[in-house]
């Protein structure tokens, strides 16, 4: 190489290499998202963010990703030719010229230096920015329409939607420029180092026929046969992989249950029922990694051997060329590096088969989570009309996920004054009612009319979000924002609440983190729960069994209250109690035993 030349050399090389990198990879994307199923699935999960519609950031920088790959094959290329000038120099006794090797190594591991912390910075910076905005999507698609709840009604539900946002959304941006950019190496190296290879190797005889370039020949055949048998050989991790990710998430999520109903548990002594589940769900852990293992084994063994051979291979066929002085000690050290790059390059897609592995099985969970999104999105949902503050049922038909009938045209209306309680044997679908109304049941016909906001609904556990007891009081209306800045007992609607709902003796912990729904009995976080309905206002409120932990002393006090200081409020209530028929001036009456039957009456 002319090294006084090497700079715009270099320049040129890295203009054609971008333009041609550039013309194919437009080709090859189009053509794997038109007629590969991987393809498709990345197209759905990635093309909204690489619009240049949405913005020009993400094409910019995965551009410039790319400039700085070509930049890393360009300098290994420079290595290489840096390799021959410095071991000729040795072999002559050239002082000045070693010495100027070392002045240019100075250069190149410099700019190499820069480069890959360049390289570094701003992928890192694209995968991040990618994460996030991947993460908001389809959190927001889980969110939206109430997915999340309405998914459990799929045939086949979607397993550990926690890890798929959090753990295989990092996997894949992570991956997909990883392996990406891994590509475009390997492939734009292979082009430049066979081109190195092809000037500095010789003919071979082989069975009495001479092979002009045999170097070249015999790498690619050598890699080719390699990597036929490594993908024999580790095909089985794609399963496993995806097993593994699988039998992890189960087993953690076993283990979230046992901490969230350990008080269940312990009442019961369940700890041997729910060991042994525990064990078993371990017990398939192990089992599998196990199995990645000896298939790992296998599949390492083969690639560390024939990465070993391919050490002394070039210099096994070059040395005779050496030795009759055809070639110098920096054409075979040159030779001996090219053909190790040429090898790695084209045994980029061997050694990488695990991580294409783990890519696929992160690819096909992501997907099937957005295809379960869609599928719930597309479950039929209860015909909805607002007219004010009017709430009425419009020939209401609700029926069970197997076809069974729980409501058959029910007709009727509730007005502000005139509280209802919803009445029936276990099963006869009260609950369900509430759930038609709310519009998450998916298996019911007709109209229900009713606020399009200021609508609550209470169970019979009531939830308590993460953070102080404020944000819990508040619920799902977000705190006052002042409430952090001030004192304890400042926010005096909140303080009034709780002493009316008889939770006096937590007005001192308003702002005080901590896990709620464990420290409240149920009979007291049911309180918080109509201190909740205190605060908001609503123009509707749907109570499920939302007094049954209370006795009917505070039961009393808790429905008096409400009609005292909600008195526009309408009342809807499930419950099994007769005290409750005080506090109602009608009651719809469900017959249960799949008949569709019911009945409105005058409470009594």
């Amino acid at each position: 190489m002319d090294w006084k030349t090497a700079l715009m050399d270099s320049g040129i090389w890295l203009a054609k290499a971008y333009a041609a990198t550039i013309a194919i990879a437009i080709v090859t994307v189009w053509l794997l998202s038109r007629h590969t199923v991987w393809g498709r699935q990345f197209s759905a999960l990635a093309a909204d963010y690489f619009s240049p519609r949405r913005h020009w950031r993400p094409i910019a920088t995965l551009a410039f990703i790319l400039l700085l790959t070509l930049c890393a094959v360009r300098l290994d290329v420079l290595f290489s030719d840096w390799y021959n000038t410095m071991y000729t120099s040795l072999q002559q006794l050239d002082e000045a010229g070693f010495w100027m090797a070392m002045l240019l190594f100075a250069v190149l591991a410099s700019v190499h230096v820069l480069r890959s912390l360049l390289d570094f910075y701003v992928q890192q910076a694209f995968t991040i920015r990618w994460r996030e905005w991947l993460n908001e999507k389809l959190l927001s698609q889980w969110l939206d329409k109430q997915s999340y709840y309405r998914s459990q009604y799929l045939d086949t539900a979607v397993d550990n939607p926690d890890q798929r946002i959090q753990q295989d959304i990092t996997v894949f941006t992570q991956m997909t420029l990883s392996l990406s950019m891994g590509v475009v190496n390997a492939l734009v190296s292979t082009v430049a180092f066979t081109i190195i290879l092809w000037n500095l190797s010789g003919p071979i005889a082989v069975f009495g026929a001479e092979i002009p370039r045999a170097m070249v020949f015999l790498v690619f055949l050598y890699v080719l046969v390699a990597t036929v048998f490594a993908i024999k050989i580790g095909r089985p991790l794609i399963l496993l992989n995806f097993l593994n990710e699988r039998f992890n998430a189960d087993y953690r999520y076993a283990l979230v249950r046992l901490r969230e109903y350990s008080e269940s548990i312990a009442f019961y002594a369940g700890e041997k029922v729910e060991g042994a589940l525990l064990r078993s769900r371990f017990a398939q852990v192990i089992g599998n990694a196990w199995a990645i293992v000896y298939r790992s084994l296998k599949f390492l063994g083969f690639n560390f051997s024939v990465t070993q051979a391919a050490v002394v291979f070039p210099l096994i066929i070059q040395a005779q060329r050496f030795f009759s002085k055809q070639i110098s000690l920096g054409d075979l050290m040159q030779t001996s590096q090219a053909f190790g790059r040429l090898q790695d390059n084209l045994s980029f897609f061997r050694n990488a088969y695990d991580d294409f592995a783990t890519y696929r099985a992160t690819l096909n969970r992501l997907s099937g989570f957005t295809r379960a999104i869609e599928d719930a999105h597309a479950l039929p949902e209860p015909e909805l009309r607002s007219e004010g503050g009017r709430l009425a049922l419009e020939g209401l038909t609700v029926k069970t996920p197997g076809g069974d009938l729980l409501l058959d045209k029910l007709q009727m209306e509730v007005e502000p004054g005139k509280p209802l309680l919803i009445r029936g044997p276990s099963g006869a679908g009260k609950t369900t009612l509430l759930r038609a109304i709310a519009g998450l049941w998916p298996y019911c016909d007709g109209t229900i009319v009713r606020p399009e906001r200021d609508v609550l609904f209470l169970s019979q556990k009531p939830y308590l979000p993460l953070g102080t007891l404020r944000n819990a009081l508040y619920y799902p209306q977000p705190s006052p924002h002042d409430a952090a800045a001030t004192p304890h007992g400042s926010d005096t609607a909140a303080v009034d609440v709780l002493k009316q709902v008889q939770l006096g003796h937590l007005v001192g912990k308003l702002d005080e983190a901590a896990d709620w729904a464990r420290i409240l009995s149920l009979g007291e976080q049911q309180r918080l729960a109509f201190g909740r309905l205190l605060l908001a206002r609503p123009l509707a409120a749907f109570l499920d069994e939302a007094t049954s932990a209370m006795d009917e002393g505070l039961e009393d006090a808790m429905y008096r209250l409400v009609r005292e200081r909600l008195p526009g409020t309408i009342l809807v209530s499930v419950g099994h109690r007769g005290t409750l028929l005080s506090h109602h001036a009608q009651q719809l009456t469900l017959k249960g035993n799949n008949t569709g039957a019911w009945e409105v009456a005058a409470a009594a």
